[in-house]
């Protein structure tokens, strides 16, 4: 992997592995953690009659290569995927974990790395699978999304400030660049040329995608999956264990 592009081939990637491939013409990215047995552990939006959103995970079509593909339980949006399915004919990359802050605000595009480490991958697989069986709360573009999920199978960190932006550095982005061609429209009257207000602007948006890392934010606490629920502000959750862990990954 380079500063270009995080991506790899099948062969590269390994169990605990969070990898992500592009939909809709590189418009965003849809992330997952890769637990072996070319399956991956991911979190989309439940699907409805009245939902249109890509991203949604239709349980509709049968894949012909494996029968547990599409598992998940009732009402939660984490699902047990291979990953053809998963890739649905896109690219495969892989998220990268304790980058330089250089290295990170060199990649200008928010969801490809973070400056802050990863646990092991035992550890990143177990998070994966119990979370396959109990969910991960309801599904939210901005504060509880796919990289949200992979984000925290990999270091066990949620943020503690509910009202602002959540983990995901691709949501970081959408909200980063106008807010920093709005804080630099004043420039305009002091800078004259527009190729300064343009490396301005630049400058601006690196340093609030980098501020909203996870590896440097101050209201990252660390939580155990089997509390998340709580944490998640989820009520009335249901206890329910992970044994079959061992059975789905095949």
């Amino acid at each position: 992997m380079g500063l270009l592009t995080n991506r790899v081939e099948r062969s590269e990637i390994k169990p605990g592995d969070h990898i992500y491939t592009y939909r809709a013409v590189f418009a965003y990215s849809h992330h997952g953690i890769f637990v072996g047995g070319s399956k991956v552990v991911h979190f989309t939006r439940v699907e409805s009659s009245s939902t249109s959103n890509n991203e949604a995970y239709s349980l509709t079509a049968e894949c012909p290569t494996f029968p547990d593909c599409g598992f998940r339980q009732p009402n939660s949006g984490v699902v047990l995927s291979c990953l053809d399915c998963f890739l649905r004919n896109g690219s495969l990359y892989c998220f990268e974990y304790g980058v330089s802050p250089s290295v990170f605000i060199a990649k200008v595009r928010g969801g490809t790395c973070t400056t802050a480490a990863s646990d092991p991958a035992e550890s990143v697989i177990h998070r994966a699978m119990y979370l396959l069986q109990n969910g991960f709360g309801n599904y939210d573009v901005f504060q509880n999304n796919c990289e949200d999920f992979a984000l925290y199978c990999k270091t066990g960190l949620l943020t503690v400030d509910r009202l602002g932006v959540g983990r995901s550095g691709q949501a970081s982005s959408v909200i980063g660049a106008p807010l920093a061609a709005l804080l630099s429209s004043p420039l305009k009257l002091l800078v004259p040329s527009p190729v300064g207000v343009a490396t301005v602007t630049a400058g601006m948006y690196c340093m609030s995608r980098y501020a909203t890392d996870i590896g440097v934010r101050t209201d990252i606490i660390k939580v155990a999956v089997e509390d998340l629920a709580r944490n998640l502000g989820r009520e009335n959750s249901e206890e329910v264990t992970a044994e079959n862990d061992a059975t789905l990954i095949r």
